[in-house]
């Protein structure tokens, strides 16, 4: 349906659980057709630098599997940018993540990296790859992102996952003036870390013009309580 927030999966959970026995089980790759096939409109990958999760092997062989949305996250060292331009993503998101960090949590400070992130974001652009910053809900710092030429935000979620049950109303606010200023600068809006069932509907409610999800670690362990089918179905529910 037209107009519906699309849902990006993030493997990378289950990428965590084959590496931890060896083997290939589960079967990433598999698991990104099917995940695929039971409706989730992307794909998303975010390798790090020690493959503890996904490897560079499998965002090269996903590439022909993923035949909806690619989506590759990363901080944007040399062999990241050679990974991301080698494989062609539909999309690239970058975060400010320095190698060895567990998870994101923070978006960049594109007011003071604006000329790398201009340079990097043109070399991605000139390539066709669409290209998203990791932010948070600063206007300002939301501006500056624009001017470095990137296509879309992602807004960081985890200050409102972390604040709804005390209060979504204030927890969500934020995020609702953060992605109105990005309207107004022409950027593109998707949003990622900590949605989970719970929060997820009420924020595309509250938010103007998200664009995307990005799911992984909340999705992948609903899957085990209900399966990866009707969990995908449950996500997109939550969107419509």
């Amino acid at each position: 349906m037209e107009g519906l927030t699309r849902l990006s999966v993030n493997i990378n959970k289950l990428a965590t659980l084959r590496n931890a026995r060896g083997g290939n089980n589960p079967d990433v790759l598999g698991w990104a057709v099917d995940i695929q096939r039971f409706g989730a409109q992307g794909i998303t990958i975010h390798p790090r630098p020690d493959e503890r999760h996904i490897r560079r092997s499998d965002a090269r062989a996903l590439r022909a599997l993923v035949t909806t949305e690619y989506n590759i996250e990363g901080y944007p060292s040399a062999d990241f940018i050679q990974l991301v331009l080698e494989v062609k993503p539909e999309q690239v998101t970058l975060v400010p993540d320095p190698p060895g960090v567990l998870t994101s949590n923070a978006g960049w400070d594109a007011r003071g990296r604006k000329v790398e992130l201009r340079e990097i974001i043109h070399r991605f652009r000139a390539a066709g790859i669409r290209a998203s910053l990791f932010m948070e809900c600063d206007p300002e710092q939301i501006a500056h992102a624009a001017d470095t030429g990137a296509d879309r935000i992602e807004l960081y979620t985890e200050p409102y996952a972390a604040g709804y049950r005390n209060g979504r109303e204030q927890a969500v606010a934020p995020f609702v003036a953060a992605a109105q200023r990005a309207q107004e600068l022409s950027l593109g809006v998707n949003a990622g870390h900590d949605l989970s069932l719970e929060n997820l509907a009420y924020f595309v409610r509250q938010v103007p013009h998200v664009l995307e999800v990005s799911i992984g670690h909340a999705l992948i362990c609903d899957a085990l309580t209900f399966g990866m089918e009707n969990t995908v179905a449950l996500y997109l529910r939550e969107l419509r």
